[in-house]
Order: structure tokens, then C-alpha cells, then sequence
């Protein structure tokens, strides 16, 4: 599967990792696969790493990607996630990925996108320290 993911209980972290071509039934069942995971009870924080990603290089699909969360978010009934860093060394998906921190403003505390995993990694706990 393109999309993987590890939950961190004790930091309140998930890493989610994310290769080759996503289609939008991938991300859908990604979403329900967390909305079934018991870890999954409290608003967590994301660590996203596109850097094996080849989608969501058009605004169309940023902008879906925020739906499904938004949508995701509401059948939930609260907010599911905190901060999230995102990682993307290609210049073209950094840019995108600095837009859909723009279009998911509403979704998270704060965005950011960083080149590295430990660039992200490190805003996180700047941003939100131990619990």
C-alpha cells in the first residue's frame, strides 16, 4: 500500500509515509483504517513524508485532500489533528505541499513543510512539546 503509517501514543505522533502514486480510494481507506485504529482516540500531531510521493502535484487534488480530511474531521464529531510537518524534497511537491498547508489551514493548529524528516520532526516538538 502507498500510504503507511505509525502511531506514537506517548508523543502523540503520526508518521505517515507516502510512495509513488496515491489514487483517492487509497486515501480514503488510509482515513478509515485511522478511524478504526484504537490508538487513534486523541487529536495527534502528523509527521507527513512525501518524499517517495509522485502525486498531488495539481491544486484540484490539494484541495480534495482537504475535503476528505475536513469530511474525515466532522464524522468524527472533533478535530483529529494537531500540527502537521510535512516533508518534500522535490522542489515542485514542496511547493504544493506549501499549498495545501494554505488550504488545510482550518484542519491543523499550524503547517509547515520542511526538506527533511529531522527538520520535521524538530518543528513538532518545538511546536508541540511532551504532554
Amino acid at each position: 500500500m502507498p500510504i503507511s503509517y505509525q502511531i506514537d501514543g506517548g508523543r502523540r505522533l503520526i508518521r505517515i509515509g507516502v510512495t509513488g502514486c496515491v489514487t483517492w480510494r487509497e486515501v480514503a481507506d488510509h482515513l478509515r483504517q485511522l478511524e478504526a485504529d484504537p490508538r487513534f482516540r486523541v487529536p495527534l500531531d502528523v509527521l507527513l513524508d512525501l518524499t517517495d510521493c509522485m502525486s498531488f502535484r495539481e491544486r484540484r487534488q490539494l484541495e480534495g485532500l482537504t475535503l476528505h480530511i475536513k469530511h474525515f474531521n466532522e464524522l468524527r464529531g472533533r478535530t483529529s489533528f494537531r500540527h502537521c510537518a510535512i516533508v518534500a524534497g522535490q522542489s515542485a511537491l514542496f511547493g504544493m505541499a506549501r499549498m495545501f498547508g494554505v488550504l488545510s489551514e482550518d484542519q491543523f493548529v499550524a503547517t509547515s513543510v520542511f526538506r527533511t524528516a529531522a527538520e520535521g520532526e524538530a518543528w513538532l516538538l518545538q511546536a508541540a512539546p511532551a504532554r
